[in-house]
C-alpha cells in the first residue's frame, strides 16, 4: 500500500474518532442542559466545525494534489504526536466526564475539575488540538495545511477560551 493510501486511512480514522466525540458530546450536552446548563458561544461553533473539517480535508487534498512525500523522520515523529494527542484528548474527556462536550455548556453549581491534566493546565484539550493540528498534516508533509490550520485555530482559540472563561466566571459568580 502506498504512503498516500495509509495516510488517507489515518485521516479517516481521525474522522471516525471525531464522530465518536460528537456522539459523546451530544449525550453530555443533553445531560447538562437537562440540569440547567447554560450554553454560550454558539456563534463561533460553526466556525470551529469548518476549521476542524478543513484540517481533515486539507490533509488529504494537499497530500494527493500537491504530491507531498512521506519523510520518515518527520512522519514518524508527527504520527507519535497524533497518537499521543488522541490519548490525552480521551483522558481529558474521561476526567471531565459529563461536563465535557464540544460546546461551551456550564452547569451552575458543579465544581471546576482540578484533577488529571486539569491539575496543570486550565485547557489541556486545547493544547491537544494545537499539537494534533500541526502534527496530523505533517505525518505526510502537508505543511500548508498545518500552517493554515494553526493560524485559523489560533484566532478561534482566542475567542473560544475567552468565551469559556467568561461562562465559568459567570456561573461561579452566581
Amino acid at each position: 500500500m502506498s504512503s498516500e493510501v495509509l495516510f488517507t486511512l489515518l485521516v479517516a480514522a481521525v474522522a471516525v474518532e471525531r464522530l465518536a466525540e460528537l456522539v459523546v458530546s451530544r449525550r453530555h450536552t443533553a445531560w447538562a442542559l437537562a440540569r440547567g446548563g447554560v450554553e454560550t458561544g454558539r456563534g463561533h461553533y460553526p466556525v470551529m466545525t469548518v476549521i476542524h473539517a478543513g484540517l481533515l480535508a486539507g490533509c488529504l487534498v494537499e497530500v494527493w494534489a500537491a504530491d507531498r512525500p512521506f519523510v520518515p523522520v518527520l512522519g514518524w515523529v508527527a504520527l507519535g504526536l497524533v497518537v499521543l494527542s488522541q490519548l490525552v484528548r480521551w483522558w481529558c474527556i474521561r476526567v471531565l466526564g459529563r461536563q465535557w462536550n464540544t460546546r461551551v455548556v456550564v452547569v451552575p453549581g458543579l465544581p471546576l475539575v482540578g484533577r488529571g491534566p486539569y491539575r496543570w493546565l486550565s485547557h489541556p484539550n486545547y493544547v491537544v488540538v494545537v499539537v494534533e493540528g500541526a502534527a496530523l498534516p505533517l505525518v505526510h508533509t502537508a505543511w500548508a495545511t498545518a500552517v493554515a490550520f494553526t493560524v485559523a485555530n489560533a484566532f478561534l482559540l482566542r475567542v473560544r477560551i475567552r468565551t469559556e472563561e467568561q461562562a465559568l466566571r459567570a456561573v461561579a459568580a452566581g
